[in-house]
């Protein structure tokens, strides 16, 4: 069986915090004995009185465990027996946790002080918004939005997924632009905010997308439950990225191009369906764009996406359809196409694509 070790965490629940959510940050971690080092501190320092902090580690082969059980006593251990990836991984993890609200925190984040309560609260004055991330910002470059959500995730008609402060590649310098909190179309698996009672009712994460674009599936699933997903700016966390498969990685380029396919044939409407092999179309486009420049593994990475995405479908190995449809609440998704925007527009920033968003 998995093995679950739970510890008080220091200050975690008093007297004067029974009414507050019970909150659990759950980290999944996977060979990151040196992330946990670095970064758990900064949780551990968090203020927010109701809280637990759990680890779940996904069967590392590095010293994780050990380096938990001796400098980090304080943490709720997590043991699984085999590496389910993300999806797997936090489905089986969450099953062992009793909370209000989950957070599920990448490893390689840092979290700032009182990170957690602006969340909450606007959980609280909002009873119809079920998952919200926090303005995520570079670990590297501090002064810049991260990749992964930067100030709350959009989506275009063909799927690509970009943010406020990021598209594509381009990570705009943080200004203020996006302080405000706002709705989304998705909030980043980094850090997210997620109530246990949304997440159990949505099944959680599809295990055939196994790392990478799972929390737009599921963010796109609580839409159309007639769930909000929010951004709140005033939390503030920094981002390593790359932590586990760097963005060079064509492991990585086959999971994001092969769940973006997913991500379409899942959820789109039967009458947009079209709009799948045009994208697949796009793709070949992209791959010939890597071949030219000399990219041969990751030009394969795209091609193998394709053939293991039909084969997916062929085999019934992922569905269609949600568990219900209680109205259908699209914010953020951007009407246009973002690859044309991008490339031929030459239109860099979020707010020169979107014009005057919140």
């Amino acid at each position: 069986m998995n093995e679950m070790r739970r510890n008080d965490v220091e200050g975690s629940t008093t007297a004067g915090s029974k009414n507050k959510p019970r909150v659990a940050v759950v980290i999944l971690n996977w060979n990151g004995s040196n992330f946990l080092l670095k970064f758990l501190p900064s949780v551990l320092a968090s203020t927010y009185p109701n809280l637990e902090i759990v680890v779940a580690d996904n069967a590392s082969t590095d010293d994780s465990v050990t380096l938990l059980k001796e400098k980090f006593p304080k943490v709720t251990l997590w043991e699984n027996k085999k590496n389910e990836g993300f999806a797997g991984g936090y489905n089986s993890a969450l099953k062992q946790v009793d909370a209000d609200v989950f957070v599920l925190l990448n490893s390689d984040v840092e979290v700032t002080p009182g990170w957690i309560e602006p969340i909450v609260a606007l959980l609280e004055s909002n009873p119809g918004i079920a998952a919200c991330q926090p303005k995520v910002l570079s670990f590297h470059k501090r002064d810049t939005f991260e990749y992964a959500g930067a100030s709350g995730g959009w989506i275009d008609r063909f799927g690509y997924p970009f943010a406020r402060g990021r598209v594509f590649d381009d990570c705009e310098t943080d200004t203020g632009q996006y302080n405000n909190a706002a709705p989304c179309f998705w909030a980043t698996g980094a850090a997210l905010f997620i109530r246990s009672e949304d997440f159990i009712k949505s099944g959680g994460f599809d295990v055939a997308f196994f790392a990478h674009q799972e929390e737009i599936d599921l963010c796109w699933r609580l839409h159309s439950m007639g769930r909000e997903i929010y951004v709140q700016p005033a939390s503030v966390v920094y981002h390593v990225g790359g932590g586990t498969l760097a963005s060079s990685s064509p492991q990585k380029t086959y999971l994001n191009f092969r769940n973006n396919l997913f991500l379409l044939y899942k959820n789109l409407p039967k009458m947009k369906l079209l709009i799948l092999p045009a994208r697949m179309l796009l793709d070949l486009v992209a791959m010939m764009r890597m071949l030219m420049k000399g990219e041969l593994k990751m030009a394969r990475a795209i091609l193998k996406a394709q053939f293991s995405f039909l084969g997916y479908v062929i085999l019934g190995k992922v569905k269609r359809g949600v568990t219900e449809t209680k109205g259908k609440n699209y914010d953020g998704m951007y009407r246009g196409l973002l690859v044309w925007a991008y490339f031929g527009m030459k239109k860099k920033r979020f707010s020169e694509i979107v014009g005057d968003k919140p």
